[in-house]
């Protein structure tokens, strides 16, 4: 039997602890949101920094609507969404549809957590299957393979900062693996005389990741000339600032931009991107995507499939752009094909 929202709110407020209502109950409850999220959940710390900020626009909303936690039902969550996706942004703007989308994937948590503390004996929040959200996804985006030689080479190496970055770069295309992931790494988990580095990846899952000669050999100069000189105290992290400290994720972000706009590629090339060059360089050399899905992390092989999408429209462009018997007709074909795959692609990772 459907419940209405006078009924949930009363069930809410029969379990709930005197004198919390309002955008109070939501900050009583947010404060322990975090240790749900570390400790049953296995949350990496970059993905609860993500669910807390998404949750602000659930209080703002909490507060521009004079509601409680205790409000919601399936009208009350259409409302969130439509605020979000017109003027939740500023007030002007709303939020794309994906981000619309991690909101409502983030609240559904936090409601589940409710139901944990004791708010709810089941939770108000539709799930997936009954009240569904259907996002636009776009393919990943990637370099090409003379793009990434070019970005290889632009480090100056005659100094540390150059040699540093080199190493940096190198990694980030030979692993695969994501900004996270490249900012958390220590100089133990890196085995030379395997070519295998220890990642921990999202949830705190460990995995191994492979690479090869140009990355050991940035690595291994890397060490041996620029982190001696970058060092100020003892500390584990492999890759240091100016100042002897662990780069921060921020810098990471920042150094590939600036070399992609200093070689031409691009100026909004980001560590993701060379995530996504990698798998799709890998399928394209003729890697098996369980190996792909692996040396990513991925827990699922549907998640890996998106580069399949990639790179059988790299294939197509091809064929259209080189092949003498191409034709204008077949070349509106194959574009009017490829936007229509872009349409129906799988999530990027």
């Amino acid at each position: 039997m459907l419940r209405t929202r006078k009924s949930w709110r009363r069930l809410a407020i029969s379990l709930d602890s005197p004198g919390l209502v309002g955008v109070a109950q939501f900050d009583h409850y947010l404060e322990a949101f975090p240790r749900y999220l570390r400790g049953q959940r296995g949350l990496a710390e970059n993905t609860e920094r993500i669910y807390l900020a998404d949750l602000q626009s659930f209080r703002f909303y909490l507060v521009n609507e004079k509601m409680s936690l205790t409000d919601m039902d399936r009208q009350a969550l259409r409302g969130y969404l439509a605020w979000l996706a017109t003027e939740g942004r500023d007030g002007e703007r709303g939020y794309a549809r994906v981000s619309v989308a991690r909101k409502l994937t983030v609240l559904r948590t936090f409601y589940r957590f409710l139901v944990q503390e004791g708010l709810f004996r089941s939770t108000p929040v539709p799930s997936g299957r009954s009240f569904k959200l259907k996002v636009a996804k776009t393919l990943p985006d990637f370099l090409g393979q003379r793009d990434v030689a070019r970005l290889m080479d632009a480090p100056d190496d005659s100094t540390v900062h150059g040699i540093r970055d080199k190493a940096i770069l190198e990694t980030l295309y030979a692993c695969g693996i994501r900004l996270a992931e490249i900012h958390g790494l220590d100089l133990k988990d890196i085995s030379f005389p395997q070519r295998m580095i220890l990642v921990r990846g999202k949830g705190s899952k460990e995995r191994l990741v492979l690479f090869g000669q140009s990355s050991h050999d940035a690595l291994r100069r890397y060490l041996k000339e620029a982190r001696p000189r970058l060092l100020s105290r003892p500390i584990q992290a492999l890759f240091l600032n100016r100042y002897g400290e662990r780069l921060s994720r921020r810098s990471f972000e920042k150094l590939v931009r600036r070399y992609s706009t200093l070689v031409g590629t691009r100026g909004d090339v980001h560590p993701h991107t060379l995530r996504h060059t990698f798998a799709t360089h890998m399928l394209e050399g003729g890697a098996d995507l369980r190996v792909i899905q692996e040396l990513l992390g991925h827990s699922s092989p549907t998640t890996t499939q998106i580069y399949t999408h990639v790179t059988k429209q790299e294939a197509l462009s091809a064929y259209l752009s080189h092949h003498p018997r191409a034709d204008e007709t077949a070349r509106t074909s194959g574009d009017r094909s490829e936007s229509e795959e872009r349409v129906s692609a799988v999530k990027a990772p």
